[in-house]
């Protein structure tokens, strides 16, 4: 059983940086490409950027274009999620899942992690 542990939300000022950190572990996710959603209050979790399995392809959803990175270790399953100019309608819970795209729209395949919050004040 995969068990998915989100890490470095916290409160930030508009404009300011945070990165996320994803861990992995009972199964190695070198043979998957991996993701990062987000679900904010009274909102419907959504997609937000996803690395392939060789970190070769990236796709970013189109409001965090520009500001966000993903990376991946494969090595240390982990991936990450820096995230600069923040917005305060970055605003969500984050979490990392397994990927995989269809339609050109990203669905996950494990369960969740807990995830991690993330608070970006005006």
């Amino acid at each position: 059983q995969v068990q998915l542990v989100e890490s470095g939300g916290g409160l930030v000022q508009a404009g300011g940086s945070l990165k996320l950190s994803c861990a992995a572990s009972g199964r190695t996710f070198g043979g998957y490409a991996m993701g990062w959603f987000r679900q904010a209050p009274g909102k419907e979790r959504e997609f937000v950027a996803a690395i392939t399995r060789s970190g070769g392809s990236i796709d970013y959803a189109d409001a965090v274009k520009g500001r966000f990175t993903i990376s991946r270790d494969n090595a240390k399953n982990v991936v990450s999620l820096q995230m600069d100019s923040l917005k305060p309608e970055d605003t969500a819970v984050y979490y990392c899942n397994a990927a995989s795209a269809r339609g050109g729209t990203w669905y996950s395949l494990w369960s969740w992690g807990p995830g991690t919050q993330v608070v970006v004040s005006s």
